[in-house]
């Protein structure tokens, strides 16, 4: 089985990507991650950019051992020698020369002809090969060039002693079967022991997938960067080079990588956090919603067996298994287990009950925490009763020329009753119109907010105490609405009054004359 080398640019060109700048410290935390994580090779830097640069790349050549350290260099022997200068110490040095040979390029940037391309290439390569025995050649834009006179500069390199001929993407430009194509074509036409490798660049979002079809097509070398991280639109992703060749071994049956995948989800949160550069939540293998199932019919699929939804094995990538997010396409099953994993055993009418509630609240907030579900049981169940009423609608209105006022439904076993209060404030209106509601009516007493989470949608709970009846009796709402948080907590109470009335009355009809 062949080995497909893993060549990560996140240091060279993922901190090209604008707004991204980092010191010789953070590089070297990122270099000893990466190295831990098992790439092949890493490209430190293009020395001759700057000070800080040409210090990146040497201080990563003195520091972190196992891959290959590699050095970007155009063709002028200026950078040639400033490229050895920083990979010198290396334990395993590279030099990976680039000139363009695509006719945009020789025209319009270079301002060179063909032949003078070709003399260019010749001369830093042999330059290169004097420092080093390993030596990378790229033909920039390689893909939009002419093939047969991009073979031929190729030649020159191989014949100058490049061990590497890396056929890039530049623009992005690039379509899987050709690029695939332009691959085979390169190793069939040009002589000589080297590898061949990809560099592709995502604007049509197609880097990954051309990269494959290189690797398909002979490619033994993949330039890629932790999270996708390139200029504009960025590279092929790592994670997802290395996932994909892992888990589609029935298609990539003859190579594989020496990337320890279980280390890529830290890697990737490693450079989120020093670049500043976050990863997007549905990112694949990375991402934070990457094994994240909020659909009740997956959830119920991946609580029954993981394989249902998820092709990769979370724990193989470092991240957390099969996460069942609450939301507000949850099902029943999903909520029903995410309880029982907290503790909280929950079942009939009670279950029924409850669920209600939850969906009540996922329709208002993104995403439900423990801590709202926890709120959401002691609001409900807190007394392991199901209430009479329950709140179906709410309605208020108020400011300061307007008087409160406000128009509740309840529901109970009849059906629905509506009613309409005002009050000094609206959540007194509510309180109001739940006592016509209900035909119960007391005094507030203790009134108490908190949060319960935090956030623009945090979850408040207010707790009241209720003189009625001459019973005094807690109440207990949530919500992400004041208002509507304290019109739940009085319709608690009131439904703990209802239950004790009730009680009395079942005494009294058992023990009289």
């Amino acid at each position: 089985m062949d080995t497909v080398r893993i060549f990560d640019t996140t240091l060279r060109d993922g901190e090209q990507s604008p707004g991204i700048s980092l010191d010789v410290t953070e590089k070297l935390e990122i270099a000893d991650q990466l190295a831990r994580l098992g790439v092949d090779v890493i490209e430190a830097g293009f020395p001759i950019a700057s000070d800080g640069d040409f210090e990146s790349v040497e201080a990563i050549a003195k520091a972190v051992k196992g891959p290959i350290i590699t050095a970007l260099s155009r063709t002028g022997f200026k950078d040639v020698d400033r490229a050895w200068e920083a990979v010198r110490h290396a334990e395993k040095p590279r030099i990976h020369v680039f000139i363009a040979t695509s006719k945009i390029h020789m025209e319009k940037k270079l301002r060179m002809t063909p032949e003078q391309v070709k003399h260019e290439a010749e001369a830093a390569v042999a330059r290169a090969k004097g420092y080093v025995d390993d030596v990378e050649f790229s033909p920039e834009d390689g893909y939009r060039s002419d093939p047969v006179f991009m073979c031929e500069v190729c030649q020159i390199a191989v014949d100058k002693g490049a061990t590497t001929l890396n056929i890039p993407d530049t623009v992005g430009f690039a379509v899987p079967e050709d690029y695939g194509r332009l691959i085979k074509y390169v190793i069939d036409t040009v002589k000589g022991d080297f590898v061949v490798s990809t560099h592709c660049h995502n604007d049509l979002g197609l880097a990954v997938a051309n990269s494959l079809a290189g690797v398909s097509n002979g490619a033994r070398q993949v330039e890629c960067a932790i999270n996708g991280l390139g200029e504009r639109a960025g590279n092929a992703a790592l994670e997802e080079v290395v996932m994909a060749i892992r888990t589609r071994r029935d298609y990539f049956d003859a190579v594989d990588v020496n990337v320890r995948s279980e280390e890529l989800s830290r890697t990737s949160r490693m450079v989120a956090r020093l670049t500043g550069y976050h990863v997007q939540y549905n990112k694949a293998v990375v991402g934070r919603n990457a094994f994240a199932h909020e659909a009740g019919i997956h959830q119920h699929g991946v609580l029954a067996d993981r394989e249902t939804y998820e092709i990769i094995d979370a724990s193989t990538v470092g991240q957390e298994a099969a996460q069942i997010v609450l939301g507000k396409h949850s099902g029943r099953h999903a909520f029903a287990d995410t309880l029982e994993k907290m503790g909280i055993h929950v079942q009939g009418d009670a279950l029924n009950s409850a669920f209600v509630r939850f969906k009540e609240l996922a329709d208002k907030k993104v995403a439900i925490t423990d801590a709202d579900l926890e709120a959401i049981i002691a609001e409900e169940l807190g007394s392991g009763m199901v209430h009479r009423y329950g709140l179906h609608e709410l309605e208020v209105r108020g400011g300061t020329s307007i008087p409160p006022s406000a128009r509740v439904v309840l529901t109970d076993a009849d059906g629905k009753i509506e009613a309409t209060g005002t009050g000094d404030g609206m959540i007194d209106a509510a309180i109001a119109a739940i006592g016509a509601a209900t035909g119960v009516q007391g005094t507030l007493g203790n009134f108490q907010v908190s949060s319960v989470t935090g956030g623009a949608d945090a979850l408040g709970a207010v707790a009241v105490t209720v003189d009625a009846e001459g019973r005094k009796v807690t109440g207990r709402g949530v919500a992400t609405d004041v208002v509507e948080a304290s019109a739940r907590a009085y319709l608690n109470a009131v439904n703990k009054l209802v239950r004790l009335r009730g009680r009395d009355e079942v005494r009294e009809t058992t023990v009289g004359p």
